[in-house]
């Protein structure tokens, strides 16, 4: 015989089945939607991407910043001995604010100290070039901050004089924001400090 009730009970049936069916299919799409969301968000942290003159997007596939240190350390050091010691009547002024964007207060207190001492009076006063002729660093960026030693060449031209100098100069590098263009390479030189200098006599 059949009653209402049995009705009711396949119909509640059928719906839990149905509910069970929904939540299983809505946990399997969450999930796989939470893998493939992670999935591209890995891909879009080891890639950049850039607009052609056509509009096309292109990936642009970015090295591991590691690898790069080594590079960014060396032209950081290279850019920085070029700006404070590459300078003349015309320029220095230009040259040394680009220089102390690159360092902390060391450089600045040498800065305030050849000042001081008149380098840059006399290099006015006697229309001095003075021009870095090559910068070499060695480096240790194994651990932090990472230490430098640089040695930089560069010659005084007098006029009639021309005369040569070897500087060793040491320090320290700490990573900070990158700032464009004034230190595009996100580093700092702290404990900057000049070593020796040294007549080059042919």
């Amino acid at each position: 015989m059949k009653t209402p009730f049995r009705n009711i009970y396949s119909v509640l049936r059928l719906n839990r089945i149905i509910v069970l069916a929904v939540i299983i299919s809505t946990t399997i799409v969450s999930a796989v939607s939470i893998v493939l969301v992670l999935k591209f968000h890995k891909e879009t942290l080891d890639h950049a991407f850039v607009v052609s003159t056509e509009g096309q997007v292109i990936p642009l596939k970015l090295v591991d910043q590691k690898e790069n240190l080594e590079v960014e350390v060396l032209a950081h050091l290279e850019l920085f001995h070029r700006y404070f010691y590459n300078i003349d009547a015309s320029s220095y002024e230009r040259n040394l604010e680009k220089g102390l964007w690159l360092g902390n207060s060391s450089v600045d207190a040498l800065y305030r100290q050849k000042k001081a001492d008149g380098v840059y009076n006399r290099l006015l006063q006697y229309s001095l070039v003075q021009k870095v002729l090559s910068v070499e660093s060695k480096i240790d960026i194994q651990k932090k901050p990472y230490g430098f030693e640089t040695i930089t060449m560069f010659e005084v031209n007098r006029g009639t004089v021309i005369d040569t100098y070897e500087l060793k100069t040491t320090g320290n590098l700490i990573q900070v924001d990158r700032n464009f263009p004034k230190n595009t390479h996100g580093l700092l030189i702290t404990n900057f400090f000049e070593n020796s200098l040294r007549k080059i006599d042919y």
